[in-house]
């Protein structure tokens, strides 16, 4: 019999990479102590932060003839490439968690679910609230496009046409000009009390043309990351999370939530040229204040072999041709 890779378990769950950081036992996690917490942080959102609906929708209108990418809030991102347009964890929710539970969305998405533009391709990344939104799901007004998602998620999508179910470095080629690799990711899944690990989770590397793209699962840092840039980079641009890692005082570290100087450490462990952080300023998950993700990832830029405009900062609803985003 083939022999299972590591990451399969004999129960059928699934592991991170082969030497990848260990959840600590010496956890002290209390949820009330938490919202204690929480409920200290500054909510207020910088109006600058927050790009007006009425420019997306021109902007969308301005860069239809053109690839880019636009980040709609948190992991969720339209990106063009060709005649395919991409989404991406789509959450449109006001909150990320089941029926009206979970973290409540404090900035909105920069476009409803019904005024995004036709989506050829849906990217999920893994089974979290925060990243697979059952409601976004449901409404989604585009279930003929392609469905690419982790190992046992398929499940989820049984009113769309087209759904691929991938394990890590499975290769889907979309067509003649794009191709989708599912790669190693440092985390882990649960949408209940007894599914853990029983889904799987990951990164996708969308390859167009002479142009590679590296959009992160959330993930933490891990060994993994330089195996990935020896074999598939050097790349053009990395996005991945940037925030959601601060629980002091219940433990004093997340392995499963790069902060801003380990997202950059990925992305040049993975040769990419340029890097984008996502997963702030949306959803509080964590206890780090809204603004501390992207001011940290812009002010330690140089120490991981970047210029401070190759940390790229969005606007939620920001739109941008990949053309420029790629410019030196």
């Amino acid at each position: 019999m083939k022999k299972k890779p590591y990451h399969h378990l004999p129960d059928g769950t699934f592991r991170n990479p082969e030497g990848s950081p260990k959840i600590s036992k010496k956890t002290n996690f209390s949820y009330k102590a938490f919202n204690e917490e929480k409920k200290k942080l500054d909510m207020t959102v910088p109006k600058e932060l927050v790009i007006d609906k009425s420019i997306v929708l021109n902007n969308l209108k301005k860069f239809k003839d053109e690839d880019y990418i636009a980040w709609i809030g948190h992991a969720t991102f339209l990106i063009k490439l060709g005649n395919t347009t991409i989404i991406t964890d789509p959450v449109f929710s006001k909150n990320a968690g089941p029926l009206i539970f979970g973290p409540k969305r404090f900035t909105e998405p920069a476009l409803k679910l019904n005024e995004i533009p036709k989506i050829d391709l849906f990217l999920l990344t893994h089974n979290h609230y925060d990243h697979q939104d059952m409601s976004t799901i449901r409404k989604f007004p585009f279930k003929e496009a392609k469905v690419l998602v982790p190992l046992k998620l398929g499940k989820y999508f049984n009113k769309y046409q087209d759904v691929n179910e991938m394990d890590w470095y499975d290769v889907i080629q979309v067509n003649n000009d794009l191709k989708v690799t599912f790669l190693p990711a440092v985390h882990w899944s649960k949408r209940s009390l007894t599914d853990t690990n029983k889904t799987l989770w990951g990164n996708f590397l969308i390859e167009y043309k002479n142009q590679k793209i590296f959009f992160a699962c959330d993930t933490g840092y891990g060994n993994i990351y330089k195996e990935l840039g020896k074999k598939f980079g050097p790349l053009d641009l990395t996005i991945i999370n940037i925030g959601a890692y601060d629980f002091r005082p219940m433990f004093d570290k997340t392995i499963y939530h790069t902060n801003p100087e380990e997202a950059l450490n990925v992305a040049q462990d993975l040769k990419s040229r340029k890097v984008i952080g996502m997963h702030w300023g949306t959803f509080v998950l964590s206890l780090e204040p809204i603004m501390e993700p992207p001011i940290r990832f812009k002010n330690n830029a140089d120490k991981y072999g970047f210029k401070k405009q190759d940390a790229i900062i969005f606007k939620i609803g920001e739109i941008n041709s990949l053309k420029n985003i790629l410019s030196n």
